[in-house]
């Protein structure tokens, strides 16, 4: 039975750790537009395309009004980080969302992320010590993947030192699909929105020099600025937007290298291309999670199909990244592909606000790995790599390596 003749069930269940399911490539030859079923039982429309992934990201109609009562739950319960009041209080569209954006985006451009690189090689280079101290064979992921972001990312937002690895539950409650119930999923919000909004409160008290502080100083709506519960929201989303994606995505893209010895050789005899590798890391990924859901305002035509309004569309960029149409060879990893109009950090209004960051850290991640382990090799075959399950942004549970 061919993939337009079923309805699959989604997450396409796929063993292989950095492999992508064999049903994207048939998808994309003859169903772009597929049904799937998701964990809810709730039914889906599917995207695989570049082109049509592209589109639907650009278009405001597609929106992330997931509470809708026609809306696709993507969990049984309900739970999940796409649901929820919480989810609507950060502006959806138009200028409201682009305010909120500028007011934000200060603190994410390249130029700031170009002034913090040596604090993130600084404490790239500890944590590799660390590494090395505890000895052989280490795990990449929880040594150096996991914790970098987290530190980078409150240091930023000015969340006391002490108080970093907290975010570990919370993230993951946020963030996983299937792991946890809705009563542990709002609990786990509860306690995070508890210590969000007492960070706030001590940022008004005495602000400092971080990202909170600065936009509590803008005032609030009357003054151009946002409201608390806005100011709230918005550290907590970049709290986890901030580092569970990047600390997932440093353990995958090591693995990536390292599972074929000649890539890492390659960058250890050309430094200049950990650019493009770092691109090409994020096409690549083929574990890279559930997606991004959007609701159907309107009635819309993708890719010569007809969606009524109510529609639950789920862009899968890992697959459309991998199209055929639009990358040479993208079933290759090619270290020099340039341009790479990869869609990792999705596209137009809602592009990834913290893709500078993102990229900052794994660039500063692999020159520190080349410098101090030039002979990091994978501890187990890259079949024994293991998915994370459930979790919406795609990882990996370990990354075992030795040197």
């Amino acid at each position: 039975m061919s993939a337009d003749e079923r309805v699959l069930t989604y997450p396409i269940p796929n063993d292989a750790a950095l492999d992508p399911p064999a049903e994207w490539a048939e998808l994309r030859a003859r169903c772009p537009v597929a049904h799937v079923t998701l964990p809810s039982g709730d039914r889906a429309t599917l995207l695989t395309r570049y082109k049509d992934v592209k589109q639907v990201l650009a278009d405001p109609r597609f929106t992330r009004l997931l509470n809708a009562p026609d809306a696709a739950r993507l969990t049984a319960d309900g739970g999940g980080v796409f649901s929820g009041e919480m989810a609507a209080i950060i502006p959806d569209g138009g200028e409201e969302h682009q305010h909120w954006r500028r007011l934000v985006g200060r603190w994410f451009t390249a130029k700031r992320m170009n002034a913090m690189r040596p604090a993130m090689t600084r404490i790239a280079e500890d944590l590799v010590d660390d590494m090395v101290k505890r000895g052989a064979p280490g795990d990449l992921r929880a040594s150096l993947g996991f914790p970098l972001p987290v530190y980078v990312i409150c240091d930023m937002l000015g969340v006391p030192a002490a108080d970093r690895d907290r975010f570990s539950y919370w993230s993951d409650t946020l963030l996983n699909l299937t792991r946890y119930g809705k009563a542990e999923t709002e609990a786990a919000q509860g306690e995070f929105f508890q210590y969000m909004s007492d960070l706030v409160a001590a940022k008004r008290a005495e602000p400092g020099d971080d990202l909170l502080s600065e936009l509590i100083s803008a005032g609030g709506p009357e003054e151009g600025g946002l409201s608390e519960l806005q100011i709230l929201v918005t550290g907590m989303a970049l709290l986890v937007a901030g580092h569970e994606t990047t600390a997932n995505m440093i353990g995958k893209m090591v693995a990536m290298l390292l599972a074929d010895r000649s890539r890492w050789e390659r960058l250890l005899a050309d430094p200049s291309l950990i650019r493009t590798a770092v691109e090409e890391s994020l096409r690549f990924d083929a574990n890279a999670g559930f997606g991004l859901p959007r609701y159907l305002t309107a009635e819309i035509e993708v890719g010569g199909t007809i969606l009524p309004r109510g529609t639950t569309v789920i862009c899968s960029m890992a697959a459309a990244n991998r199209d055929e149409t639009v990358f040479a060879n993208a079933a290759e990893m090619d270290l020099t592909r340039s341009p790479n109009t990869h869609l990792a950090f999705g596209s137009g209004a809602h592009s990834c606000l913290g893709q500078a960051l993102a990229r900052t850290e794994l660039q500063v991640v692999l020159e520190v790995l080349l410098r101090r382990l030039p002979t990091l090799e994978l501890a187990v075959p890259v079949e024994k790599l293991e998915r994370v399950e459930g979790l919406a942004v795609g990882g990996l549970r370990e990354v075992p390596v030795r040197w």
